[in-house]
């Protein structure tokens, strides 16, 4: 998603940010811009849509020079990827200067304000606001540049990162973070802010993370921190040692591992600027398919392979829970040649990490031929998928390296829950105390995958008790099914030992024969509290554990925190946070991530890129 660039100090301000926000294209993005200051106090700012290389062109036609300034690469959230509304952004007096990472949510009540006041606004974008607001404590109240911005982030609600700059404040940057991660770089004479260590790293390898609620001061002599209230904070500094090739893993062994460590933000990008804390409404990507066909659907296909077939699956709990509408889930690559049976008010899934897989491509076109609508799930924008299907939910997990699927297995089931959301809104099955409490558990998401990660080491020490077993079994019921199966997946993948999914109830009918005191036996059996059809199959499922240690297996549980009655009967168990049912397979997935990942390492796999596997299909 969006990338941040800043710089003051004594080199060309302008090649150097613009390489800082080339280093940051792997995020994503559909326009740039970038402003500077020169040493006469003027203002220069260039802007563009579309790649990098149109803003190095209207810098070409128009140079520009300074001795600080910022940039930034956008991914439209408010307002279309146009010239216009592509970052920086200034306030009323073109003075200060704004880019912006994150989405600010009460942007509308604050416009409205500043309007009030006088202020004109030129976009359609949130980050304008900040510029206004931070504008009008400085002309209104004869504020500093830091000042003005610590009072104006106390007004604002939502997540952000920015950095600013002022006519006004010779030299100086001031960078702000709560959520989107901020990086900043000390060198000599100079410092760098920036929203990852990519584009500081060949200038400097001395850096601090911004922590949430916390403002940084760049002068050309020093930095300075502060929370919010102005209370000094002294950054923990580190130096980074990598080489190129560990730079762009951003200081993990494996693409896999950062790609898990990635998915706090993954999910947060994907729910960015789709979904309101106050009504619970959801916002998708205009699209060629109108509410009233939502409204008219009589059944939901969903066509897939891998991976994304498990996030398909479930979807289909999601969606059926949601908007009361059957959903039939099948693997892409048998789909058309089953003859399927589609009508005009069918919708057909499509959801590819890639956008280029070949039979998930077969499958809607089949599809269309059908006069059935296709919406795409897909992660690249501009990729075949993307380009044929009749909408598009984009998932922003960002490039995923890793052959063996991650944070864009938790990102497809993050656009399937919103869209899931989203037809029960339009269908009339939700109202707005039901949408609120489902918007609200989605947002508290980011937060509990990182409490998980933050509980890794505990994964690490399970994976040597069990690197050397040559079979495992994945069980789950309900929307957990999906998580044995992927969980089952990610571990034959990469560590190449034989593993099944299977569904919890079907134990009796054929995997009870494989138990016995060498088989480690993975049960999800999460719930929610309050949910009676939840705790029912919670208590089903505690069942077949009972039944799977009476044959001596050993049983590995992953349970919802404060579990008193299958952790009991568990040789290893492994807590997640509490959430609801839909959300619980995107935290109970990522210990079973690191699972895989540390067996396969401890193994001597080469996780990244497993014998006799690519990272996108693209032929049948």
């Amino acid at each position: 998603m969006c990338g941040i660039v800043g710089y003051v100090g004594n080199k060309q301000v302008v090649p150097l940010i613009i390489d800082g926000l080339r280093k940051l294209e792997y995020r994503g993005y559909d326009s740039a811009g970038i402003a500077v200051v020169d040493d006469e106090h003027h203002l220069s700012l260039r802007r563009a849509e579309g790649k990098l290389r149109n803003l190095e062109e209207a810098i070409r036609l128009n140079p520009l020079d300074g001795n600080y300034g910022i940039g930034h690469t956008r991914w439209a959230t408010h307002g279309r990827p146009t010239e216009e509304n592509a970052h920086p952004h200034r306030d009323q007096s073109g003075k200060v200067v704004v880019v912006h990472n994150g989405i600010i949510e009460n942007y509308l009540t604050l416009k409205e304000r500043l309007q009030a006041a006088g202020h004109q606004f030129y976009t359609e974008t949130d980050t304008e606001v900040v510029a206004h607001l931070i504008g009008h404590y400085v002309d209104t109240e004869g504020l500093a540049l830091e000042p003005a911005v610590r009072k104006s982030v106390a007004e604002l609600r939502g997540i952000f990162a920015l950095a600013i700059i002022s006519v006004e404040e010779p030299d100086t940057i001031i960078a702000v973070r709560e959520g989107p991660p901020v990086v900043i770089g000390m060198g000599d004479g100079e410092f760098f802010v920036a929203s990852d260590i990519p584009p500081i790293l060949a200038h400097t390898r001395d850096v601090f993370f911004l922590g949430d609620r916390e403002i940084a001061i760049l002068t050309k002599d020093s930095v300075r921190v502060t929370d919010f209230d102005g209370n000094v904070v002294e950054p923990e500094k580190q130096r980074i040692t990598w080489d190129p090739i560990m730079a762009e893993k951003g200081g993990f062994k494996h693409f896999m591992l950062k790609e898990i460590y990635e998915q706090p933000r993954a999910v947060r990008d994907t729910v960015q600027g789709r979904v309101s804390l106050d009504t619970g409404k959801v916002y998708l990507e205009p699209m060629d398919i109108s509410e009233d066909e939502f409204r008219g659907l009589t059944s939901i296909k969903i066509a897939a392979c891998g991976t994304s077939w498990h996030a398909g699956l479930a979807g289909k709990y999601m969606l059926e829970n949601l908007a009361r509408i059957p959903v039939d889930v099948d693997y892409a690559s048998e789909f058309r040649y089953r003859d399927p049976v589609l009508s005009e008010t069918d919708l057909l899934i499509v959801i590819s990490q890639s956008g280029e897989t070949a039979d998930t491509i077969a499958a809607m076109r089949e599809a269309k031929l059908s006069g059935c609508k296709v919406l795409a799930v897909c992660n690249v924008h501009g990729s075949m998928i993307t380009r044929e299907a009749d909408g598009t939910i984009l998932t922003h997990a960002g490039p995923e390296i890793g052959v063996a699927s991650t944070k864009a297995f938790t990102s497809q089931m993050i656009a399937l829950y919103l869209f899931a959301l989203y037809l029960g809104e339009v269908r009339g099955q939700i109202d707005e105390t039901r949408a609120k409490k489902l918007a609200q558990d989605l947002a508290e998401l980011p937060l509990k995958i990182e409490q998980l990660l933050n509980d890794a080491d505990s994964i690490e020490e399970l994976s040597k008790e069990f690197f050397r077993v040559q079979d495992f079994l994945y069980l789950g019921r309900g929307i957990n099914f999906p998580v044995a199966l992927e969980g089952a997946l990610k571990l034959k993948e990469i560590s190449y030992i034989h593993a099944e999914g299977y569904p919890a109830g079907e134990m009796k009918h054929g995997p009870n024969a494989l138990i016995d005191e060498k088989l480690p036996v993975v049960v999800v059996n999460t719930k929610e509290e309050g949910n009676p059809g939840s705790e029912l199959r919670y208590e089903k499922t505690h069942s077949n554990i009972v039944e799977v240690k009476s044959r001596d297996g050993i049983i590995i549980s992953v349970l919802t925190e404060g579990d008193t009655m299958s952790s009991k009967v568990s040789s290893h168990v492994i807590e997640i946070p509490e959430t609801s049912d839909l959300l619980g397979p995107i935290l109970s997935i990522v210990p079973l991530q690191l699972l895989s990942y540390h067996i396969a390492v401890r193994r001597g796999c080469d996780v990244d890129q497993p014998r006799n596997l690519a990272k996108s299909v693209t032929v049948e």
